[in-house]
C-alpha cells in the first residue's frame, strides 16, 4: 500500500537545476504525492511540467560584489529562509530536496532548523558553490557521475550515484539503436551550444565542415542552434560550402534530431551529457570555459574516457583540429558505431526512478543505496501536477 507524502524540490533558475527537478516532481506526483517548487522569478518563468504545480518564488542572495554584496546576500537569504519557514511548516513535507543554484540554499537551512529530512541532487562533476555549503548538513548526496570534485571529507557513507534525470522521449531512443550509416547515404550531424547557443560553434563548424572531402560534404546534414546574432551568417556560411544546413535558434524536438543524429557536436553541460549517454550517440564536445569551476571539461571527463565521445577545449577548437577529429570519427570504418556504444554504456536510463526511490526513503525507511543494475527505464512520468497543501 503506498503512502501519500509532501515533498518540496528548490532549485535555481537555469535549465540545469530546473530539468531534474521537473523530472522529479512528475515521477513523484505519479507516485500519489504532493510536491511544492521553490525558485526565483527566474525559473519561476521556465517553461515546463510546473505550470500545474504550486510554485514559490523566494528572495536569494547571490554571495557576490564583495563585502557590501556578501550583506545584502546574507540579508536575501534570511528573508528567504524565514519565508522557507513559514512554507514548510503550512505544507509539512516529508522531504525538501535542493537541485542547486542560490533559491535552494535559504529552502534547505530552513529544512534543517525544522528538522525535516534533506536531500541534495548535483548535476555536475564538481560540487556547485550552493551544493558544497549544504553537503555536510544534509541527509543524502544524489550525484550524476561516480566522481565528483570538491565533494567535502567525511560524506561518502551518504553520496547515492542516479545520474541526470533526462525527457523520456530521449529515454525512447535508448532501445532504438544507432541509425545506420550508408557509404553513399546522408549523414546527419547535429550542432547544438545549449539554452542559449554557442557563437564559437557557429564562428568554426561550417569552414571545419568545408575542409572535409568533398565526397563526404556532398553527404552532409547539419541541423544547427545559433544565436539570433549569428543565424543569417551561419546560413549564408553553410550555402558558400554547398552543405544542406537547417538552422534555429531554438530546437523544440531535440530528441528527434537526436535520434537520427549520427554526429553531435555540443557543450558539456549535465543535461547535454545525460541524453547523450542515454541514447547512444558519439559527440565531439567543446567544454564552456566559463563555468563554474570548469565544470563542463569535469563532465566530459567520463565519457570521454570511455571512447564515447572527443573534447577539444575551447582555445584549441579551431576549423583545422574540429575537421581532423571528425575525420577520425567520421570517415574511419566502424569509429562511430564503436564510440556510439561506449556512449551508451554509461547511460543511467533509471535516473528520474531512482532519485524518486531515494527521496522516498529520506522520509520513511532509513536511507539505503537506490541503484539497480539491468532494470527498465522509468515510466512516462506525463504532465506535472502538483497539489495544494
Amino acid at each position: 500500500m503506498s503512502v501519500s507524502r509532501h515533498y518540496v524540490l528548490a532549485a535555481g533558475g537555469t535549465g540545469g537545476h530546473m530539468i531534474p527537478a521537473y523530472a522529479l516532481g512528475a515521477e513523484l506526483v505519479s507516485r500519489g504525492h504532493r510536491v511544492a517548487l521553490v525558485t526565483d522569478e527566474r525559473g519561476a518563468k521556465i517553461p515546463g511540467s510546473f505550470e500545474d504545480g504550486q510554485v514559490h518564488v523566494l528572495p536569494a542572495g547571490r554571495l557576490q560584489g564583495g563585502p557590501i554584496g556578501w550583506i545584502r546576500a546574507g540579508l536575501g537569504i534570511w528573508r528567504g529562509r524565514a519565508m522557507a519557514i513559514e512554507l514548510l511548516r503550512h505544507f509539512r513535507p516529508a522531504a525538501v530536496i535542493g537541485f542547486g543554484g542560490y533559491p535552494a540554499l535559504p529552502t534547505l537551512l530552513a529544512a534543517r532548523s525544522l528538522g525535516v529530512p534533506t536531500v541534495i541532487h548535483e548535476q555536475n562533476a564538481v560540487l556547485g558553490r550552493v551544493n558544497r555549503l549544504l553537503a555536510s548538513r544534509v541527509d543524502a548526496i544524489a550525484t550524476a557521475y561516480p566522481d565528483i570534485r570538491r565533494m567535502p571529507a567525511g560524506v561518502a557513507n551518504k553520496v547515492h550515484l542516479v545520474g541526470n534525470p533526462v525527457r523520456e522521449a530521449v529515454l525512447a531512443l535508448r532501445t532504438q539503436g544507432f541509425p545506420p550509416i550508408d557509404e553513399d547515404g546522408i549523414f546527419r550531424m547535429l550542432v547544438t551550444g545549449g539554452s542559449q547557443g554557442a557563437s564559437v560553434l557557429s564562428d568554426v563548424v561550417p569552414d571545419a565542415l568545408a575542409l572535409m572531402p568533398l565526397s563526404f560534404r556532398q553527404r552532409l546534414q547539419v541541423t544547427q542552434q545559433c544565436r539570433p546574432e549569428d543565424i543569417e551568417r551561419v546560413r549564408a556560411a553553410y550555402a558558400a560550402h554547398g552543405i544542406p544546413a537547417d538552422l534555429s535558434t531554438y530546437i523544440d524536438n531535440m530528441a528527434e534530431k537526436l535520434g537520427w543524429a549520427h554526429l553531435v557536436i555540443a557543450r558539456a553541460g549535465a543535461s547535454t551529457i545525460a541524453e547523450l549517454t542515454c541514447a547512444g550517440r558519439p559527440a565531439i564536445l567543446i567544454p564552456l570555459p566559463s563555468a563554474t569551476d570548469d565544470h563542463q571539461t569535469a563532465n566530459a571527463r567520463e565519457i570521454v574516457g570511455v571512447g564515447g565521445a572527443r573534447a577539444i577545449p575551447q582555445n584549441r577548437f579551431n576549423t583545422v583540429e574540429l575537421a581532423k577529429q571528425m575525420q577520425k570519427l567520421a570517415l574511419e570504418p566502424g569509429a562511430l558505431e564503436n564510440a556510439a556504444r561506449r556512449a551508451h554504456s554509461i547511460g543511467r536510463p533509471d535516473a528520474t526512478r531512482d532519485l524518486a526511490d531515494l527521496v522516498e526513503r529520506s522520509g520513511g525507511a532509513p536511507l539505503m543505496d537506490v541503484i539497480r543494475v539491468g532494470t527498465s527505464s522509468p515510466k512516462a512520468a506525463g504532465g506535472f501536477a502538483g497539489a495544494a497543501a
